[in-house]
């Protein structure tokens, strides 16, 4: 309701002239002159092979960048660093308990899946422009491994337990899962595609499968891999625990099973990785007084995180195959948007605890998953119509965090306690106060990001 009122008004506004003219000239710049790769994959479209003289949203410009994607990832990384900053201590900045979503459980499966949108772009544009495979690869595979170290080494919770040591290492992460999922993703799909496919499959191909059909041992592998989530998630034996458990442990349950937190989950973690080194204050202690400490960033998340990876995936080939049909670009969305609502809707019976699955970010339950992704074709299918199609918006200010996300990321964690980021308050159980605080932090960021983006500095692993 909120979205519609604004632009509804903002419709009214641009009828009047001089409110038009202004806007137009402030919100449509010029468009940057070289092609800036994003460190998570360059969202460049690929160069149409006809020489059709008939130019859409690409311009005459060839290498010119999607803004709407860079957009997509600054907003997802901007609320992220608000809410980690502590989102003004409002409780829907905070992330939930167990079973549920809050605003602060949008955010990372949004960065997941236009990191997959990238990938797809990234790799065609690559492959059509001569790289060999086993260049790509290996770039994919430094990509990933300094995404890995970055998390284990630079970004570590555990560094306020003192220098850090092998001892309380945390071994999972935000940057490790992004990581290893981008890994997987990229080169799953290096290993199935080539240049020229797109144009290929266009006219061979039913055009309502066409973005599926193509890739069906993508799928298939895919497929697998949620299998494997399922069988581990419901049928793994856990001592002291019943099959298929997907409580919080603690007196959830009437404190049946106070030491199963997370079920199958938490028990591999605790298997492979050990106690010590998986996160010792998961967002469930508070509420339901767990002890066991649990990793929603750990081993069999990671699976789902992957599929939401490839659903991004699947909304860059939906941008590669349509190129510049807009129209056919959005209506793919919108599908791909109500058959993950659907799908989401039979999950979880419409309920927060009564589904098969319910949806739950510390599990990253396919539901979860489902839901999140429904929502990531909408909101992109927005951003893409108001940013790339219509122009009517820069995609400023977040698409300039969005061009620098590793940076901002890995320098909101790195000086979180540094003036002028934090200061001490006076009264520190004031909202007021902490939303200053936080919301002074974030746009900080931003306009780093900003005056970064001024001088063409782009931080590229």
């Amino acid at each position: 309701m909120g979205i519609l009122a604004v632009l509804i008004a903002g419709r009214l506004s641009m009828k009047i002239d001089p409110v038009r003219n202004w806007v137009y000239k402030k919100l449509n710049p010029r468009e940057t002159d070289r092609l800036i790769n994003s460190e998570l994959g360059s969202p460049k479209p690929a160069d149409s092979v006809s020489s059709d003289a008939t130019l859409g949203l690409w311009g005459t410009a060839p290498r010119q960048r999607l803004r709407s994607l860079d957009t997509f990832r600054g907003l997802s990384l901007t609320i992220m660093v608000f809410v980690n900053y502590g989102g003004g201590k409002y409780w829907f900045f905070k992330h939930e308990s167990w079973n549920g979503l809050t605003v602060a459980d949008l955010v990372f499966p949004w960065f997941v899946f236009i990191m997959g949108t990238s990938i797809a772009l990234s790799l065609s544009s690559m492959l059509t422009w001569g790289s060999s495979k086993w260049k790509v690869l290996r770039k994919i595979l430094w990509r990933s491994s300094l995404l890995i170290l970055l998390g284990i080494i630079v970004v570590n919770p555990n560094y306020c337990l003192g220098p850090l040591s092998w001892d309380n290492l945390r071994v999972p992460g935000v940057l490790q899962r992004l990581g290893f999922t981008y890994l997987v993703v990229a080169a799953l799909e290096l290993m199935f595609t080539r240049a020229g496919d797109e144009s290929e499959t266009m006219e061979t191909l039913c055009p309502a499968l066409q973005d599926i059909l193509p890739f069906w041992p993508q799928w298939i592998f895919i497929l697998t891999l949620e299998v494997i989530w399922l069988c581990l998630t419901f049928l793994l034996p856990v001592p002291g625990c019943p099959r298929g458990y997907l409580g919080p442990g603690g007196i959830g349950d009437f404190g049946n099973y106070p030491n199963c937190t997370g079920g199958a989950a938490g028990y591999i973690d605790r298997l492979f990785l050990g106690e010590k080194h998986i996160y010792q204050h998961p967002s469930s202690s508070v509420i339901y007084q767990t002890m066991m400490p649990y990793d929603p960033e750990g081993i069999l998340g990671t699976i789902n995180t992957i599929v939401m990876a490839f659903l991004g995936l699947q909304a860059g080939k939906i941008i590669l195959f349509y190129k510049d049909q807009h129209k056919q670009i959005m209506s793919r969305f919108v599908t791909w948007s109500i058959v993950m609502g659907i799908i989401s809707a039979i999950l979880t019976k419409c309920s927060k605890e009564e589904g098969f699955i319910p949806i739950n970010k510390n599990l990253w339950s396919i539901s979860y998953v489902t839901t999140m992704s429904c929502f990531a074709f909408m909101l992109l299918l927005l951003m893409y119509y108001l940013v790339d199609v219509k122009r009517l918006w820069s995609g400023a200010p977040f698409f300039y965090p969005g061009m620098n996300s590793i940076l901002v990321y890995v320098g909101h964690e790195v000086f979180e306690n540094y003036f002028p980021f934090k200061w001490k308050m006076q009264d520190s159980q004031s909202h007021a106060e902490h939303l200053l605080q936080n919301l002074t932090a974030t746009t900080l960021w931003v306009i780093i990001s900003y005056l970064l983006y001024r001088r063409r500095i782009f931080w590229k692993i």
